[in-house]
């Protein structure tokens, strides 16, 4: 028969609670981060022209 460590069992009992939405939640708000700076990199691709001189007002 296995050896269930009873200990442990309590310790992930208690701390599932509290680790999982604190997880959830760092995990969702670095997502939207990386999206934004996804998006707001593509906007300057997208806006900005490339390999191009910039008029001066010379």
């Amino acid at each position: 028969m296995r050896n269930v460590r009873l200990h442990m069992i309590f310790q992930w009992v208690f701390f599932l609670p509290i680790i999982l939405p604190l997880c959830l939640t760092y995990g969702a708000l670095r997502g939207a981060v990386q999206m934004a700076e996804r998006v707001m990199e593509q906007i300057l691709i997208d806006v900005v022209p490339q390999n191009e001189t910039q008029p001066t007002a010379e």
